[in-house]
This record gives structure tokens, C-alpha cells and sequence, in this order.
């Protein structure tokens, strides 16, 4: 009778085995089939562009690349030289903050009817997303020398697109 009994046990723990792990699996078949069946994501409909390119230059790049210049450099005058770099979080954080929107305004600058050309607009903003992307990873570092050089770049690409494309 204890071996019967033992037995009936040791059944019963192998039937609550089975039924756990195919519980298991239904769920991850279940889980499966709904990612498979489930409707695409709808897309929302894009935003249509509101600013002009000269308005997200003035309200937006022009700000922004000037906290980035001015935040890093030296001044000298007569025999005393001051170097300039952000002193706390807050203020690399503001840099960050500015090189961010340099990034963000590039992408604008991508966006229906101000995407003036494939060559050398396209090229020209894709540096300049490049110079804010490099100004924002070298904020988070705290690294001046890469604030200055990601300037420079800013600066170049600038100069570059406005002597292509005149101001207005």
C-alpha cells in the first residue's frame, strides 16, 4: 500500500510537471501569435513644417550655436589670459541642452519643403547634425577641447552652407 501510494505521488507530481511546463508553453505561443497577428503600428500623420529656414536659424541655431562658441575659450588681455570653460553641471548641461537643439534644428532643416537639394543641402546639414551631435557628446564628457573642435566644425559648416546658400 506505500508502494502504491508512492506511486501514485510520484504520478501526480509528473502530471503537475507536464501540465506546468505546457501551461508555459501556451503562454509563449500565445505571446508569439500576438505579435505576429498584431496590427501594425499606425503611423501618426507627420507634422506639417510651420517655420521658415530663416526662422529656425534666428530662434534656433543662432542662440544655441553661440552658447556653444562662447563656451569654451581664451581671452587675452594685455598679460592676463582667462580661460573660459563651463564651471559646474548646470552649465555643461546648458551646453549639452544647446547642442542638442543644433541637432534637433538640423533635422528640421531636413523636413518637407525646406530640404532645398540632395547634394550639397543634404551634405551640408548632415555635417552640421554631425558638429551639434559631437558638441553634445563632448558636453556630457565635460571635455572643453572637444567643445572647441565641435565649434569649429559648427563655425565651418556654417560658413560653408551660407556662402552656398546666400542669407535672406
Amino acid at each position: 500500500m506505500a508502494g502504491s501510494r508512492a506511486s501514485l505521488v510520484q504520478r501526480l507530481f509528473l502530471v503537475s510537471v507536464a501540465l506546468f511546463i505546457s501551461g508555459i508553453a501556451f503562454i509563449i505561443a500565445g505571446t508569439r501569435a500576438a505579435r505576429v497577428n498584431a496590427p501594425a503600428h499606425t503611423a501618426l500623420p507627420a507634422a506639417p513644417p510651420v517655420a521658415t529656414i530663416k526662422q529656425i536659424m534666428n530662434a534656433i541655431v543662432l542662440p544655441n550655436a553661440n552658447v556653444i562658441y562662447n563656451a569654451v575659450g581664451t581671452t587675452i588681455d594685455g598679460t592676463k589670459v582667462e580661460e573660459t570653460v563651463p564651471k559646474n553641471d548646470k552649465e555643461w548641461a546648458a551646453v549639452g541642452d544647446s547642442a542638442a537643439a543644433i541637432v534637433e534644428s538640423g533635422n528640421m532643416l531636413l523636413v518637407g519643403d525646406r530640404f532645398i537639394d540632395k547634394r550639397e543641402w543634404l551634405s551640408y546639414t548632415q555635417r552640421f547634425i554631425a558638429a551639434g551631435k559631437a558638441a553634445l557628446a563632448a558636453a556630457n564628457e565635460k571635455r572643453p577641447d572637444g567643445i572647441l573642435a565641435a565649434g569649429g566644425d559648427l563655425n565651418e559648416t556654417c560658413d560653408a552652407c551660407h556662402e552656398k546658400y546666400q542669407r535672406q
